[in-house]
């Protein structure tokens, strides 16, 4: 499997906390994944055309005026699939974390691919939207959804954890409660070793740290957007003790801090090489 680390779209600057990295925009950190049977899968997919189309009409105004979007074309996932020799139909599959703006945005330029996310999920963008986070425009297609419910188990390094439908077991569903009613993260093999990609779990790679260290204006969103704050505590606690005992097996992936995400897709290397090596 070859993996991509895509950015998916650009919003506000923040600053880092510490001295050392400069100030960057935050991203929208997604996943292509090069599979060796299942086609092209997308984790993730940000902003979408149609977002940059009519921003304040797909994403409100108020999200747009808050998150203060770049809304470059070419940095939307079929843009940049398209900018690797691949088409729309090639990408059969996308998992999503959660239906919130940011994350689902690129569902309409991939009308024909399956769609796998949570029961959960699915069910509150239904019933919420209209709302701050969940907008009808992205899914008025008619997406292919593929819906599952968390199986109770640990056989991932103690996180719950189920295979998709029909795919290979390099792909894993492993819920992360707290941030919306179905969230979810997802899980890569990469060669020996795995990716979680943690959605909003976490927001900013100080909040693994042994003492956590939140990112301001960050963790106002998180805090903001939480739906169960125990709950989402509670899974970040869990993100740490797993980083603790398995961080030479597990690189964790948060879906908006700019500065992990450039160490990542710099280290963007063939399976089998060497990814840990760069510091934040």
């Amino acid at each position: 499997m070859k993996i991509h680390h895509l950015n998916c779209g650009s919003v506000r600057e923040i600053e880092r906390t510490y001295e050392g990295p400069a100030a960057a925009h935050a991203v929208n950190h997604c996943l292509l994944l090069e599979t060796d049977g299942d086609g092209l899968v997308l984790v993730e997919t940000g902003l979408g055309l149609v977002d940059i189309a009519d921003p304040d009409g797909v994403l409100g105004a108020g999200w747009v005026k808050a998150s203060q979007p770049v809304l470059a074309e070419q940095e939307t996932a079929i843009r940049q699939v398209e900018g690797l020799g691949f088409g729309a139909g090639d990408v059969r599959h996308i998992f999503l974390s959660h239906l919130d703006v940011d994350h689902c945005g690129g569902l309409p330029d991939f009308p024909e691919a399956q769609v796998h996310l949570l029961r959960a999920e699915l069910e509150a963008a239904l019933a919420q939207a209209p709302s701050a986070r969940y907008r009808p425009a992205h899914w008025e297609h008619g997406p292919k959804w593929v819906q599952y419910a968390p199986e109770a188990n640990d056989q991932w390094f103690g996180f719950s954890a189920q295979q998709a439908e029909g795919l290979s077991e390099e792909i894993l569903m492993v819920p992360l409660g707290g941030h919306t009613e179905g969230h979810t993260g997802i899980a890569v093999r990469d060669g020996d070793d795995w990716l979680l990609h943690c959605g909003d779990a976490y927001y900013y790679h100080r909040e693994l740290d042994d003492e956590p260290e939140p990112h301001p204006l960050l963790n106002w969103v998180q805090t903001t957007y939480e739906t169960h704050h125990d709950l989402r505590l509670g899974t970040q606690a869990r993100l740490r003790e797993l980083v603790r005992a398995h961080g030479d097996q597990v690189t964790l992936i948060a879906a908006h801090d700019p500065w992990e995400f450039a160490r990542l897709q710099q280290l963007q290397q063939p399976r089998g090489s060497e990814r840990r090596v760069a510091k934040i």
